[in-house]
């Protein structure tokens, strides 16, 4: 009998996209967290180690993947690795789907953003869909450029699982936009790292159907 999988293998009109977060990074895990963007490259930590570990295995007994794509900063190209790892793949980088670039506020944490730059840290909370990190995107400007991308990849794919190792707020926005959000209201969803969104598209209908599953993370620090 064939094994039943929490991903299934899709029609021969239908592209399913298991978007996922990069695992943790040394940067992600202080506390108070910096903001690292798309100027601070650092590896996996262990704990992100652990997470993709647990990523793979969890995907190789759950899904059939038949492509992974990641985006070229190096926390993403490891995760990707482990999960190319079990289903003998190699992953190929997207360049439009890198980090956002947060600018001047690179390597600092909100506190310090709040204490140094008032008025753009409130600008920016109150609308991020227009106003930039200063000196950096605005979320708007990350969907404009990682969405078209996205969007090729489930139209090149139909018939196939394609699995996609982005970021915090490439994500976020993206999601956001496939659920009929206002693109502002994208940091009100969260993405832990190596968390699981399933997205299913086929002509003229794309869906959410999972959203941050982390089940494969228990135990283990998120």
């Amino acid at each position: 009998m064939a094994k039943r999988e929490f991903i299934p293998r899709p029609e021969p009109n239908v592209t399913n996209l298991i978007l996922i977060r990069h695992g943790a990074t040394p940067p992600n895990e202080q506390r108070p967290y910096i903001l690292q963007g798309c100027g601070i490259n650092p590896s996996l930590s262990e704990s992100g180690q652990k997470q993709v570990g647990a990523l793979s295995e969890f995907l190789s007994e759950n899904s059939s993947v038949n492509h992974v794509y990641c985006s070229p900063m190096t926390r993403a190209k490891e995760t990707a690795m482990a999960v190319c790892q079990p289903f003998g793949l190699e992953p190929r980088e997207i360049a439009e789907i890198h980090e956002c670039d947060v600018g001047q506020w690179e390597g600092k944490s909100w506190d310090i953003i709040m204490q140094e730059s008032p008025k753009a840290y409130r600008a920016f909370m109150d609308n991020p869909a227009e106003n930039q990190y200063e000196g950096g995107e605005s979320y708007g400007d990350v969907l404009n450029r990682s969405e078209p991308a996205m969007q090729n990849l489930l139209e090149q794919h139909l018939g196939e699982t394609i699995a996609v190792i982005a970021h915090n707020v490439v994500n976020r926005v993206y999601l956001a936009k496939l659920m009929g959000l206002e693109i502002k209201r994208a940091k009100e969803i969260t993405q832990n790292n190596t968390g699981i969104n399933i997205i299913r598209h086929k002509p003229n209908e794309t869906k959410v159907v999972t959203m941050n599953a982390i089940f494969h993370l228990n135990g283990i620090p998120h």
